[in-house]
């Protein structure tokens, strides 16, 4: 019945129609826009007026090339802050269109559902990408034939619990150098190059809730120092509270030895090296194959 509401309601010379827009971001954080001039509610979502946030026309398909559109908005202190973006709260973001009776937004229809790709920052302006879900066929799936792993820790193949007693530690940063290298007072329990190829997650801050991947770790006298690949986005201060976890190189002895989860290695560690092809017949040199290990 909703549906032929809004059919008649698209017919009729008197239009109350508007766009309502949901973004769900990555932390669990709602938010709702329209385009028109009063707040609506509908689905447990409030769509607050934005006369600064509109979309551009939807491409739609009905093959599998990608639906897509952009968006466009401000910056703003009671919606969508500076900070919010340049943290990366809204990358990835689900995003949900609709076509709506304002008059009675029981009447609507579902236009656009999917995420929000590459946002660009334009002044006090931003411009965000929208991909549709058929994006998400473009992915590459399936297994590599190599001696490296091809899981990431922790995930569904590798089944290697991140809670593990040993694998994680909270601490305060003593020191941040140029936003990316972090100085730590005393984390000895640790072997040098534990944390390589690790993460680090904030928990306090103005960084807190950004995933940072590690490039090295070492020691410097008695402090730990942790390098980061990238620049943090938001500012780290001494005293702000990590979560550091242990980092994986994909090698199966590391699995074996580090993480007790050789049952779970996701790599070939017996596949010959490249330059096997090459080897030639020899009289004075055992070449019967042997362990790889």
């Amino acid at each position: 019945m909703k549906q032929n509401a809004l059919s008649n309601a698209l017919r009729s010379p008197n239009k109350t129609l508007c766009h309502a827009w949901a973004i769900t971001r990555g932390d669990g954080t709602v938010l709702g826009f329209t385009d028109h001039d009063l707040e609506l509610s509908f689905d447990g979502v409030s769509f607050k007026p934005s006369g600064g946030f509109s979309a551009a026309a939807l491409q739609q398909t009905t093959g599998l090339a990608i639906d897509n559109s952009e968006v466009l908005g401000a910056i703003s202190d009671d919606m969508i802050q500076n900070e919010e973006i340049e943290a990366g709260l809204f990358d990835e973001a689900t995003v949900k269109v609709w076509l709506v009776n304002w008059s009675d937004p029981v009447q609507r229809q579902l236009e656009f559902s999917g995420f929000i790709g590459e946002i660009q920052r334009k002044g006090s302006l931003f411009q965000a990408e929208l991909r549709g879900l058929s994006s998400a066929l473009n992915r590459p799936v399936g297994h590599v034939y190599q001696a490296p792993c091809t899981a990431v820790l922790g995930d569904k193949a590798c089944r290697f619990d991140f809670q593990t007693a040993g694998f994680h530690h909270i601490c305060e940063i003593e020191k941040v150098e140029n936003n990316r290298i972090l100085r730590f007072a005393d984390l000895s329990i640790f072997e040098p190059g534990w944390f390589i190829k690790g993460k680090v997650v904030v928990i306090s801050g103005a960084a807190k809730g950004q995933l940072l991947l590690i490039k090295s770790d070492a020691f410097e006298g008695q402090n730990r120092i942790i390098e980061l690949w990238e620049t943090v986005r938001s500012t780290l201060q001494t005293g702000d509270k990590v979560k550091l976890f242990a980092g994986c190189d994909k090698d199966f002895k590391t699995c074996r030895l580090k993480f007790n989860n050789a049952v779970n290695f996701r790599g070939f560690p017996d596949i010959p090296p490249e330059d096997w092809i090459a080897i030639h017949p020899s009289q004075t040199t055992t070449r019967s194959g042997g362990s790889r290990r």
